[in-house]
């Protein structure tokens, strides 16, 4: 059979790639090797998919080339794709400033894309495997485990390496390199870190708890709370901080911010001379956060009244001033997205075709392309989709 495209990934940017070409009156087939459409879009946002952030701008991504997702990301913005789920009644929350996520469950996103790519008049087949993929005249020839297939365009969307159990793999970035493409190194973002033995012990009862905190790292800052595991660190903050982190690197941890600490210290002491320090930062932390730093830091001598100002100036610096050096990450077994991939450089920003063979395209993570924690790379999926889909 032939078809005008065939997309090469069921995940979030291939299907909404294949709508929008369907739409466009091209025939297009998707193929993918997993045994169902989106597993990705499934498990995220804990099961309720943080679908897009409608304060997405191109400042929101990692990439070696920053000037490149500019374009898309214009012509296709998070109010258009509310529009798309509002017209299918998707019922949606903002749980956060311009975080928006489904009120039931994330399949309801998937199945916007699936019924729309049926209303487009696309073709899904599932476990699928590509043997081959070879440049055919003006065209591309595939060579599957359910046949050959002669088509007009290839387009790559088979996201990274995040999350191997529910099928990520090295594919695209293969593909990529057999057409002679740079593909930059990768490594896993938006991951929880570990940490070395010492530190890990001092921490390890206050797995579950979490905190708001500010964390730092090469220059880059963000504000979110931050959760304790059996493993070491992760929420939000930590999460967001990990694309920046290199190993070797601190990162620097106020787990007080926004307050002047050595001020309500000095404050606190003249108001109760008599309470304990563990009784000031119960009334500002988890009790077994306060419980624990007590210990470590032997804070439990005394009343208040008996620190110092050095003293309390000293305590003040742990609390807003913990640097931490973490042992490493949990790598692409929990990451949520995977930072580097094929260089965009070789790319189209307006079509997403490579320069030199416009028969082959790369849309979505497979780009080194990769949007901070909060809804952005969904918005690059669509984004990146919609205009590759557009240019057929």
């Amino acid at each position: 059979m032939t078809y005008d495209v065939v997309i090469i990934g069921a995940g979030a940017a291939g299907l909404m790639c294949a709508a929008t070409a369907g739409y466009r009156g091209q025939r297009v087939l998707v193929l993918d090797h997993a045994n169902k459409a989106g597993k990705k879009i499934l498990m995220s946002g804990g099961g309720r998919c943080n679908f897009t952030n409608l304060n997405t701008t191109p400042q929101h991504f990692l990439s070696t080339n920053p000037h490149f997702c500019i374009s898309a990301l214009k012509r296709y913005g998070p109010q258009q794709f509310v529009e798309l789920v509002d017209r299918h009644g998707l019922e949606y929350e903002e749980k956060a400033p311009g975080q928006l996520f489904c009120q039931h469950r994330s399949q309801d996103v998937l199945d916007v894309l699936l019924t729309e790519c049926e209303w487009a008049g696309v073709e899904i087949r599932l476990n699928t495997q590509i043997k081959q993929l070879v440049r055919h005249g003006d065209g591309m020839r595939l060579q599957t485990s359910q046949g050959r297939l002669d088509v007009g365009a290839v387009v790559v969307a088979t996201g990274g390496l995040s999350i191997p159990t529910l099928g990520a793999s090295g594919f695209g970035y293969e593909l990529a390199r057999q057409f002679d493409l740079e593909v930059l190194p990768t490594r896993a973002g938006l991951v929880p870190f570990t940490l070395h033995p010492e530190l890990k012990q001092h921490l390890a009862s206050l797995s579950g708890v979490s905190v708001p905190v500010s964390v730092s790292c090469r220059e880059q800052a963000f504000q979110e709370p931050m959760l304790f595991t059996h493993r070491g660190l992760s929420g939000p903050a930590m999460l967001q901080i990990s694309s920046y982190w290199q190993p070797g690197d601190g990162v620097h941890v106020n787990l007080l911010p926004g307050a002047s600490v050595l001020e309500a210290l000095k404050v606190f002491r003249q108001a109760h001379p008599k309470a304990s320090l563990m009784r000031f930062l119960t009334e500002r932390l988890p009790k077994r956060l306060a419980q624990t730093l007590c210990d470590w830091h032997q804070w439990h001598q005394g009343h208040i009244a008996d620190f110092s100002n050095a003293q309390l100036a000293e305590i003040e610096a742990q609390l807003c001033d913990w640097w931490v050096t973490p042992a490493g990450t949990e790598g692409y077994r929990t990451a949520e997205v995977t930072l580097g991939g094929v260089d965009t450089r070789q790319i189209s920003s307006r079509t997403f075709a490579v320069e030199e063979l416009p028969q082959l395209r790369f849309i979505g993570e497979v780009l080194d392309v990769t949007g901070q924690l909060g809804g952005f790379n969904f918005q690059w999926a669509w984004a990146s989709g919609v205009a590759c889909g557009e240019s057929f």
